[in-house]
């Protein structure tokens, strides 16, 4: 994992949860955080993916999130949904990405911008639609042992 990949992400969350809580354009979110040298150490690149690749992809996401998720997505805490947005565009979207990198990338999300416990439930929802969208990848894995 790469520390600016990872400060990405970090980054994507917080965006997302602006623009989840204001409704804000996108645009402007990230000129703002341009602007305020919020993407300093990250892959600026990978955030612009991610921050715009979520809501491009947002039907797919929460219809994925809604399978495993035992309240509607819209009522989920925003900082988890957030995150849990995030890792399910990379689980879908970006199957360069190692599941597990996903999943604990997901994990180490909650712990720092989470409530108490939050990256349990995380990482419970993450490893259900893994094992979903991932299973070609993960049976691949199993068989290797």
């Amino acid at each position: 994992m790469s520390q600016a990949r990872t400060n990405a992400r970090k980054a994507a969350v917080q965006a997302l949860y602006q623009w989840q809580m204001t409704g804000q354009n996108l645009t402007e979110i990230e000129v703002q955080f341009h602007e305020e040298d919020r993407l300093k150490d990250s892959q600026k690149s990978y955030f612009a993916e991610l921050f715009h690749g979520v809501p491009e992809h947002l039907d797919t996401i929460d219809k994925a999130l809604t399978e495993f998720v035992d309240r509607p997505v819209d009522t989920i805490d925003p900082v988890e949904r957030a995150i849990l947005r995030l890792s399910v565009y990379e689980l879908l979207h970006r199957l360069d990405m190692p599941y597990r990198v996903v999943i604990n990338e997901g994990i180490n999300l909650a712990k720092l911008f989470g409530a108490d416990g939050s990256h349990k439930y995380v990482n419970g929802i993450l490893d259900k639609i893994a094992q979903q969208s991932r299973a070609v990848e993960i049976k691949m894995k199993a068989a290797a042992k």
